[in-house]
């Protein structure tokens, strides 16, 4: 988090006891979500990873505080004792699966003048394709892909990006995969107010910093039995600090994280994928949360199930 992040200051929410309802957008397949370059103002002749927001791509944060190549043509790149070719398109990639864990394979491709090679990536070790359905797949980097990026950080960098190697269970899979689409359109909001994005943290990385904050008691007590003996106003107190709603005795926790930068400020906006397996109290509790919600677009194939606009509606009930 952010040192100097001040809960008051929410982003675009006007907290009052923190739940409000969640703001809704049907996610489709990839191919009818694919962002033209007009819309969110891509120059293909300039490549600026400041932030210059007539050249905005909302992938080059991941790759901002990397040394990888940033040109179009490969460079050797040596990593303890092999070598790898990669461009920019190719750098970006790895950052990209890297931050979000498993994007689905026809959201990589690159809407620059440019050549993604997935085979090329693949054939180096570096990506891995596994299967969402019987009709797509998706890439995660190989713990080789991992280390790649992890040795190539500046050494100044703040505001540290975390990567990720291999994919959860195939039953979660399709819905951590809806979460890349998410961020392409909470990004494309911010570049629309100015907002220079900091980085993502997925809900894994607030809910390990929850775990570190239950257990801090129980390190190195070998009496301890292991169960956190935090109080529920303790508890309540450390979300409030995070900006982490807290009701029915729990914290809640987002599928993803956007950090960023706007007016001098260091703010953030919180984005929950809800598919059409979402029922009953756990629907209820994401529609509480006050988090951007986005509804998974999947059931529009026609096999009877609601479509995602009527799965909003659900759950707003």
């Amino acid at each position: 988090m952010a040192g100097d992040f001040d809960p008051r200051d929410a982003d675009i929410r006007d907290r009052e006891d923190g739940i409000h309802d969640c703001e809704w957008l049907v996610l489709g397949r990839a191919h009818e979500l694919a962002l033209r370059d007009e819309q969110i103002g891509y120059d293909t002749r300039e490549h600026d990873r400041d932030g210059d927001r007539g050249s905005f791509d909302p992938r080059d944060v991941f790759v901002r505080d990397l040394e990888l190549p940033d040109g179009r043509d490969r460079e050797l790149v040596h990593e303890r004792d092999r070598d790898y070719a990669l461009n920019r398109s190719e750098s970006r990639t790895l950052a990209t699966v890297g931050a979000f864990r498993v994007v689905p394979e026809r959201d990589l491709r690159d809407q620059r003048d440019e050549t993604v090679d997935l085979r090329h990536l693949e054939k180096q070790g570096l990506i891995k394709r596994v299967p969402l359905n019987e009709r797509e797949r998706a890439i995660t980097l190989t713990r080789e892909g991992r280390d790649l990026l992890e040795h190539h950080r500046k050494a100044d960098s703040g505001h540290r990006q975390a990567f990720y190697a291999s994919a959860d269970r195939a039953r979660e899979r399709t819905h951590d995969a809806q979460i890349y689409r998410a961020y392409l359109r909470e990004a494309e909001k911010l570049q629309d107010r100015d907002a220079r994005i900091l980085r993502v943290e997925l809900d894994r990385e607030l809910k390990r910093e929850y775990q570190r904050f239950l257990q801090e008691r129980n390190r190195g007590d070998r009496e301890s039995d292991g169960r956190p003996d935090r109080s529920r106003e303790e508890v309540e107190a450390w979300a409030r600090e995070h900006d982490l709603p807290y009701f029915d005795e729990s914290v809640h926790f987002p599928d993803l994280r956007i950090e960023y930068e706007l007016d001098g400020r260091e703010l953030h906006v919180d984005v929950e994928v809800v598919t059409e397996n979402y029922r009953g109290s756990h629907a209820a509790s994401r529609s509480r949360s006050g988090f951007s919600c986005y509804g998974s677009g999947g059931s529009r194939s026609g096999r009877g199930g609601r479509t995602g606009a009527g799965l909003a509606e659900e759950l707003l009930l």
